[in-house]
């Protein structure tokens, strides 16, 4: 097996101290004791967690059979993390790739919960290197910041929207799709 590279043993630190933190994300780890999963990013890179003595222990992956196996894009392994899973079969409505499980779908499910549970607090890290003061400041400019390019992107999918409708008019507005389904509903 591999040497498992630095920024996932930095991760795998950072996860085991949130465990050890959190009396749920402990129970969590030990529920899965002696289990693994293989995490493929397609493309990419192949991760295999591994709960032992209620600890997690991440490393570059490998061929050896895993208890469970999640593949997918970077994308939907991400939208599963955050809650939102896409069907199994075939590409999702937006063509990208689903998310597939092989294995035991129970324990690929409790690692999940596992990694929700160790979620870290950026902030409480960042203050163990910074200090309290520059962490708070930090984390306040990241979140106006991230704020700020959300409320962008929705004025700019809005504007967008109305030149398509109004200036261009390659798009039917609500109003006019609304008369003219109404009329098809009378034609019939």
């Amino acid at each position: 097996m591999p040497a498992t590279p630095a920024w996932l043993a930095s991760v795998e630190a950072l996860l085991n101290r949130s465990i050890a933190q959190s009396m749920p994300a402990t129970a969590a780890a030990r529920r899965l004791n002696n289990t693994s999963l293989q995490i493929e990013i397609e493309g990419m890179y192949a991760i295999r967690a591994v709960v032992s003595a209620d600890r997690l222990a991440l490393m570059a992956g490998d061929e050896n059979e895993a208890d469970a196996v999640i593949s997918g894009s970077p994308w939907s392994l991400f939208e599963l993390l955050a809650g939102g899973v896409k069907s199994a079969g075939g590409p999702t409505a937006a063509g990208r790739a689903a998310t597939r499980i092989r294995g035991d779908a129970e324990i690929a499910s409790r690692y999940r919960e596992l990694f929700g549970l160790a979620r870290p607090d950026f902030e409480e890290e960042l203050s163990r290197l910074a200090g309290d003061v520059p962490a708070r400041r930090l984390s306040q400019f990241a979140r106006a910041a991230f704020s700020w390019v959300r409320k962008s992107g929705r004025t700019a999918g809005e504007n967008l929207a109305e030149y398509l409708q109004e200036e261009s008019r390659d798009l039917v507005n609500r109003a006019e799709l609304e008369e003219f389904l109404l009329g098809v509903a009378q034609s019939r």
